[in-house]
């Protein structure tokens, strides 16, 4: 894991020595991102800038003769200082909140005694995206996070949201890198699925059996199917075209007069098999033995949205070695909770030739470089978090990247939460139940104050593809967990043995037939391998201690809520 821990710094260097941008992409006016400005602002100075971005606030100074904007393009928390004269544009266009604008001017040091360290004094104004003040929904006054759900397509232009979405960028590209950087290969695992990798029978179906039912409805509506008597008729044309053609061949009729023939028989043919086709055509949804017949739906069989592309990404696991999927997953769970989403992003790594310890270990790595990265590439957001949302944020990244995670089993940790006697827990502790979000937090915050792994679960309540251990009664499982969100990684070391894989399929009450190229990675070159699977919407929520899951997800999709 030593080249892991110095992935940040390696990467870093690497950037600082090469070009950030590709010329051949510089857009033609030349826009400068505020960010760029303001990190080299005295070298700035003097220069002539063309920059874009979204009014924060404006107001007119000097009885109208010119104007302050605070504009923002979203490349940096900061605002950069824009003033603008009257003679050069309508000021009554610029200032409201919410306007875009285009602005070419040279950029000044400020007066002595401001806060800022450079302006921009604007000489063209090359186009502006107006606000109806009247009408926009984001007023300059301070909104509740709950109140931009309801504006989900343009909350991104609020501080807070906009410092979520660059943490949220930071964390996929330090996700990334450090897969990367440790050998992993990354795999796009399917979205579409027809098994169910958790078991839990929570997934949404996929089909279009619905649409293909309203179609033929509709369609026999406007076009009501043929009677019988048109079947019969159609049969008897059919009986005597063949019949002519019978004829002109007994009586050795030339090749064009049977050709002929032949070609009005195969019309008929065609015209019967379009009248049956519409005389059998039935409203509604397919069913066969009482049950809704799949066999005449898209793929052919039950389809749903992905719990986990784990499953899938094990197959190349067990052909490339170490690999990894990074990307949407989806569960129809009737939640209303601050913690769960519809549909949210799963980080599965797998490793091949490795059992639970590597598991932990990697889960453990993978984390520390994650919360150092912020550290390193986010400060700014960061900062903003510790100011306007939880003051312990940074403090908590820290702690993570620096402290050894704390191991125990699933066994000492339910000793210990049944010893704890200044707290009473909402949820029963006892050995068999699954730890809830207040026991993680509990050992994590308050008995041992830092990240904890909790490993050997029993087998009952947890997922079939985790390997038995030896006593029967636990399996090889283990969850990262962290302070303020709890369970932030879920992993196991994979049963790699079929007869016991068989077992615990039919154990859990699953069908055989779903899982049998599944199976078969353990019938032909079995290895022992492990994963884990990341809640990347948990990771943001620890790193920028927001409470609700719905606000670090762009466009999030909840019971009774899928907007955009």
């Amino acid at each position: 894991m030593a080249e892991a821990d110095g992935a940040a710094e390696k990467v870093t260097t690497e950037m600082a020595a090469a070009s950030l941008a590709d010329p051949a992409l510089e857009q033609s006016h030349g826009r400068v991102f505020i960010k760029t400005i303001l990190n080299g602002a005295e070298e700035f100075v003097g220069r002539r800038v063309v920059v874009g971005g979204w009014v924060k606030t404006g107001r007119e100074q000097g009885k109208g003769a010119f104007a302050f904007l605070e504009l923002n393009d979203g490349s940096c928390l900061a605002n950069l200082q824009v003033i603008v004269d009257a003679g050069v544009s309508s000021l009554a266009q610029l200032t409201p909140t919410g306007t875009s604008v285009l602005m070419e001017g040279e950029l000044k040091k400020p007066p002595e005694g401001v806060k800022q360290s450079v302006e921009l004094r604007v000489e063209k104004v090359l186009e502006v995206g107006l606000v109806d003040s009247a009408k926009y929904p984001l007023p300059k006054t301070r909104l509740t996070l709950e109140f931009l759900r309801d504006f989900v397509h343009f909350r991104a232009r609020t501080n807070t949201i906009s410092a979520v979405a660059r943490i949220r960028n930071e964390l996929a590209y330090a996700t990334h890198t450090y897969f990367r950087e440790n050998g992993f290969r990354y795999v796009h695992t399917p979205i579409i699925t027809t098994s169910d990798c958790e078991g839990a029978g929570e997934m949404f179906q996929v089909t279009t059996l619905f649409s293909e039912a309203e179609k033929i409805e509709k369609e026999l509506n406007q076009n009501p199917p043929p009677q019988e008597s048109d079947i019969e008729a159609a049969k008897i044309i059919v009986k005597e075209k063949g019949e002519s053609v019978s004829h002109l061949k007994s009586l050795k009729a030339s090749k064009e007069k049977i050709v002929g023939a032949v070609s009005e028989l195969t019309k008929a043919k065609e015209s019967l098999a379009k009248l049956e086709e519409r005389f059998n055509m039935k409203g509604g949804i397919p069913h066969k033995e009482g049950k809704i017949d799949f066999a005449h739906d898209f793929f052919g069989r039950q389809a749903f949205l992905t719990v986990s592309g784990q499953l899938q990404v094990e197959t190349y696991a067990c052909a490339l070695g170490n690999v990894y999927t990074f990307g949407p997953t989806f569960r129809a769970e009737h939640s209303h909770t601050s913690r769960h989403l519809a549909e949210f992003w799963m980080v599965e790594p797998e490793i091949a030739f490795a059992n639970l310890e590597d598991d932990m270990n990697y889960a453990e790595s993978y984390v520390k470089f994650l919360c150092k990265w912020l550290l390193d590439h986010c400060l700014e957001d960061m900062e903003f978090m510790v100011k306007n949302v939880d003051k312990t944020a940074i403090e908590r990244l820290k702690l993570v990247s620096l402290m050894p995670f704390e191991r125990i089993s699933y066994t000492k940790a339910v000793q210990l939460l049944e010893n704890v006697t200044d707290k009473e827990f909402e949820n029963r502790v006892e050995w068999g139940v699954d730890l809830a979000s207040e026991h993680e937090r509990y050992l994590t915050e308050v008995i041992f104050k830092k990240p904890v792994i909790v490993y050997n679960y029993p087998k009952g309540i947890k997922a079939f593809y985790m390997r038995q251990n030896d006593d029967g009664k636990t399996v090889a499982a283990m969850d990262v967990l962290v302070p303020k969100v709890g369970e932030l990684i879920g992993g196991s070391q994979r049963e790699e043995r079929l007869d016991v894989l068989k077992q615990r399929i039919l154990e859990m009450g699953l069908p055989l037939e779903p899982y049998d190229w599944y199976l078969d990675l353990r019938r032909f070159g079995t290895v022992k391998h492990c994963g884990f699977g990341l809640g990347f919407e948990r990771m943001v929520l620890f790193a920028t201690g927001l409470d609700n899951i719905r606000d670090v997800m762009p466009f999030p999709r909840y019971p009774g809520r899928a907007d955009l």
